[in-house]
């Protein structure tokens, strides 16, 4: 589309600062012509970053240095953040959301800060209670967006409910899957499995018009099973963690047996087009770039440690979905349940354009 997308970046944000995020900016901008950037941060840092970089004016005319005197630290406690920080990168990256200077912001930092000073601003969509961390992990057969992976350690049956809602949109608008298949994570697959939680989720999702597949077990979710996966996020952040552990380890076994002997490095050169092509398959950088889910505005947080290849994955993440309107479409989906029970949110049948990719 020729629909200009504005982009806010918090370049001093994650682990590496501006040297990551300067550099990611403009190799996401050369590919994508029709972006406006935003580099939110300490302004002489960041120009003397663009001069260095000197890219043509076309390109250049098209990023803004924004300045913020301020920077959040990794470690710094939120509410911390939240109170006495109000001209960090992070917070004018947010606020220039709020104001609808741009579309998305992209951050690095701190993910405690992020989703405090994010939800303070912006606010929550109505009908929705609160944000869930939402990203996309490779399947056997494909990808799966999991929610809710930290924002929410303890979750009704109805935020659930909320979480699978928007996780369907958001997979609807950006994928373009005319009825994401919405799965409940869970430790069976028969409906007299798992907590009480759980199992109310279940019934409320039977009910609901959400394409919903039933009960997904761990192993399910690397198999495919469902579009969307749905748990708390004590769960979530648990399944993810150990996921890239596992994921660290077997690349490092790997590792040691080619390195064994003059032998087995011999038959590692040989296999190398193989092992660079399963690393590109269990890269978690081309994954980067998780949307914090049911503000209004939309938030990407990235991984804090990634490299410039990982943090521009996180600006295509920004880019999708505030080019498809995924905030618009949530909105529109749960407003027309605003006042009811959020219980009952989902009980009428009436099949939604938004949802269902009908027009």
């Amino acid at each position: 589309t020729d629909m200009t997308v504005k982009i806010a970046i918090d370049c001093m944000g994650g682990d590496h600062g501006p040297k990551v995020t300067v550099a990611a900016a403009l190799a996401f901008a050369a590919e994508f012509p029709t972006a406006e950037l935003k580099l939110v941060g300490n302004a002489d840092r960041l120009e003397s970053r663009l001069r260095r970089a000197s890219p043509d004016k076309a390109l250049r005319d098209r990023l803004t240095v924004v300045h913020a005197s301020e920077v959040v630290a990794m470690d710094e406690p939120p509410a911390l953040a939240l109170r006495n920080k109000k001209d960090s990168s992070m917070r004018v990256a947010i606020n220039l959301v709020k104001s609808g200077e741009v579309d998305a912001c992209v951050s690095a930092g701190n993910t405690g800060a992020l989703m405090a000073i994010s939800r303070f601003v912006l606010k929550m969509l109505p009908g929705i209670d609160r944000p869930a961390i939402c990203t996309v992990i490779p399947t056997m057969t494909g990808q799966t967006r999991l929610l809710d992976l930290g924002a929410n350690v303890d979750c009704t049956a109805e935020h659930l409910l909320q979480f699978a809602v928007m996780g369907s949109i958001l997979t609807n608008a950006v994928e373009h899957i005319a009825a994401p298949r919405v799965g409940l994570l869970n430790i069976g697959e028969e409906d007299i499995k798992g907590n009480e939680v759980v199992k109310q989720t279940a019934e409320l999702l039977r009910a609901s018009d959400l394409n919903f597949v039933g009960n997904v077990e761990g192993d399910g979710v690397y198999k495919g099973e469902a579009d969307v996966v749905v748990c708390d996020g004590f769960v979530g952040n648990v399944a993810l963690k150990i996921s890239e552990g596992l994921a660290q380890m077997m690349g490092r076994f790997l590792r040691e047996e080619f390195e064994r002997n003059l032998l087995t490095r011999l038959i590692a050169l040989l296999a190398l087009p193989v092992l660079s092509r399963f690393k590109k398959r269990l890269d978690h950088r081309r994954y980067n770039g998780a949307s914090l889910l049911g503000l209004k505005g939309t938030v990407i947080k990235s991984h804090g440690s990634a490299d410039v290849f990982a943090f521009s994955q996180a600006i295509k993440r920004a880019y999708y979905e505030a080019e498809n309107d995924v905030i618009d479409k949530i909105a529109h989906r749960v407003s027309s349940y605003t006042g009811l029970q959020t219980a009952a949110l989902l009980v009428d049948p009436v099949k939604d354009s938004a949802v269902t990719g009908e027009a």
